[in-house]
């Protein structure tokens, strides 16, 4: 194993300083436990909007903290989710009388985890309501999840949520947004190779040089089947078939497509996986009307890509274009 870090044991902390260092003007981090917290939380009268889970999906969700997105983000160690007492720390750190919206990728976990720091929260008097996405149509069920897993959707969730929060919605409103969010996004990913996490030392599976997993988790979790190599516009054929098909998504319809990296993938690949996406979308007559593309949700090296659709509304679209700036996501500012 050849990776940049020091001790696996202090591989995240050691990030977290670093994300610290660059960005200080967009946010603060503490270390007892792992909290990544917005530069001016908490602000009276907004709504936190807080997410976690696993280290090593980075830039999610440390990246995303700041205006118009996270108020904070709670790191776990690599691929594991965060205690309970430091879901509760972030809560303290960002919440008002205006209350919270924790959002949970749906890994068995990370629902218990932030579940059992909702209910703690609440019994000190804060008003805190969750919400949990499932958008990978990979797999009813994995090793990690009791239905379906929480993946690239999650991106957008924590944009759009944010957005809500940010022009000042109560928390009755930030929550139906996210639901809307959850009710019309889907994903699907594939690997060329696994992930290596750093205290393992060795890949999480082996792929033959021929071989692609489709339907992967962002944890190297098994997909929906391991297929042949085969050319781009064939594979990406695949996954948008499988996206398609599951909401359903119709002729006519507005979406927002995101093309991901898992980490290893290059953006020569990237975007033309996107611009085949784009295409096939077009002639399928669904309107690709914003786009997001690079690696915003990764499982460390892995080499791969998924693709998420949200179909959009006007109220998504605006809360979609509106302003952010964050470490990773920055636009309108």
């Amino acid at each position: 194993m050849k990776k940049i870090i020091n001790d696996p044991e202090t591989v995240v902390t050691d990030s977290l300083r670093g994300l610290a260092a660059a960005h200080s003007d967009l946010l603060r981090v503490e270390y007892d436990p792992a909290v990544v917290v917005r530069a001016d939380a908490p602000v009276r009268g907004r709504v936190a909007v807080i997410s976690g889970g696993g280290s090593g999906h980075e830039p999610l969700h440390g990246g995303f903290v700041g205006q118009g997105m996270l108020d904070a983000a709670v790191p776990g160690a690599v691929f594991t989710s965060p205690t309970p007492d430091a879901v509760q720390a972030a809560v303290n750190a960002t919440t008002t009388d205006a209350g919270a919206l924790l959002i949970v990728k749906n890994y068995t976990g990370d629902v218990l985890n932030f579940e059992t720091a909702g209910e703690l929260a609440s019994a000190d008097g804060l008003d805190v309501r969750s919400v949990v996405i499932d958008d990978d149509v990979a797999v009813a069920d994995s090793t990690f999840t009791a239905g379906r897993r929480g993946v690239g959707g999650t991106v957008l969730l924590e944009k759009i949520a944010g957005a809500a929060a940010g022009r000042g919605d109560r928390l009755d409103d930030v929550e139906a947004v996210a639901r809307k969010v959850i009710g019309q996004v889907r994903s699907i990913g594939v690997a060329l190779t696994a992930p290596t996490v750093p205290h393992v030392g060795e890949p999480s599976f082996e792929l033959g040089p021929d071989e692609i997993e489709f339907g992967i988790g962002i944890h190297g979790e098994p997909g929906r089947e391991r297929i042949p190599a085969e050319p781009a516009d064939a594979l990406v054929s695949r996954m948008l078939d499988a996206l398609v098909e599951d909401l359903p998504f119709h002729q006519g319809d507005d979406v927002l497509l995101f093309t991901n990296s898992m980490g290893g993938t290059p953006l020569l690949e990237l975007y033309l996986a996107h611009g085949i996406a784009e295409r096939l979308l077009g002639e399928r007559g669904i309107n690709v009307r914003r786009r997001l593309v690079g690696p915003y949700i990764t499982s460390l090296e892995m080499q791969g890509i998924s693709l998420t659709l949200l179909r959009l509304d006007d109220e998504l679209t605006d809360l979609w274009d509106s302003p952010v700036n964050t470490p990773a996501l920055r636009w309108g500012v």
